[in-house]
């Protein structure tokens, strides 16, 4: 057995910012549905997202401002939590600063060889953008 593919359905508190914000992030509407929209998807390449308003799934946003610590403390984000995985990790910290895409951990080599920055959706959806790194051996 092989599964073709994987979508994830982000609860979201407002379908229409939620569209406008990954627009910020360079993604594009896949799809609208209902009267009023209360599903719909937000596509890049080969990736897309559902966006479910007010249903299928939790979300929330804990008291941290940093969403990465050698120690956790704090209230954790009751969002989904996804990777995605880009080219250049630095550009992409650079757009959604000029975005003002709220950026909970700035472009960091971690200890698991990945570059990796996050942000983070109003709802508390928690996007950690990554890119491997070579190993220095």
């Amino acid at each position: 057995m092989k599964f073709e593919a994987l979508t994830p359905i982000l609860n979201v508190s407002d379908i229409k910012f939620t569209f406008a914000w990954f627009q910020k992030l360079g993604w594009k509407i896949g799809f609208q549905w209902g009267e009023p929209v209360g599903f719909g998807s937000v596509c890049s390449g080969d990736c897309e997202i559902f966006l479910c308003q007010d249903g299928q799934g939790g979300r929330g946003k804990g008291t941290q401002s940093q969403t990465f610590s050698e120690s956790p403390t704090g209230t954790p984000d009751q969002g989904v939590w996804m990777s995605m995985w880009v080219d250049d990790v630095d550009e992409v910290h650079k757009h959604c600063a000029d975005a003002g895409i709220e950026i909970t951990l700035p472009p960091t080599n971690m200890p698991w060889d990945v570059r990796e920055m996050h942000i983070r959706h109003p709802d508390g959806h928690v996007f950690r953008v990554g890119k491997g790194i070579a190993l220095n051996n």
